[in-house]
């Protein structure tokens, strides 16, 4: 098995519901987004993927978020914008995009966003 892992940034606000203490007040975090994709087959190039190109699924989704309220975006108006629901979001909507360039030869592995230095949410799915 192959793998191959970005990671960007973003910068953006939120605040927690059904939260008790300081993070449910609108407050800021410099994000980064580590995402892992993994597969058997290298295409011809051997490259199981370009990160160029890893790195443009992923940017679709950072420019939604970057420097805005998440709390104020799809699907986070309900759902709480923790750093766990982000991790599923990213890797949710990078699947989707990823499912389309590589026709299922390569997938998302797991995500990781550091909300701060040293914390971190993970999300991937088991076998």
């Amino acid at each position: 098995m192959y793998e191959v892992t970005v990671e960007d940034s973003f910068a953006a606000g939120h605040y927690l519901r059904n939260y008790r203490g300081k993070c449910e007040n609108p407050h800021g975090h410099n994000y980064k987004v580590r995402v892992t994709l993994a597969g058997s087959e290298l295409d011809k190039a051997g490259l199981l993927i370009d990160f160029k190109d890893l790195r443009d699924l992923m940017k679709h989704v950072i420019d939604r978020l970057d420097h805005q309220m998440i709390n104020e975006l799809e699907p986070f108006k309900t759902l709480n914008p923790s750093a766990e629901n982000l991790a599923k979001y990213f890797f949710d909507e990078t699947s989707r995009r990823l499912k389309g360039e590589t026709n299922g030869r390569v997938q998302v592995k797991d995500v990781t966003v550091y909300e701060t230095e040293e914390t971190t949410a993970r999300y991937f799915e088991s076998e």
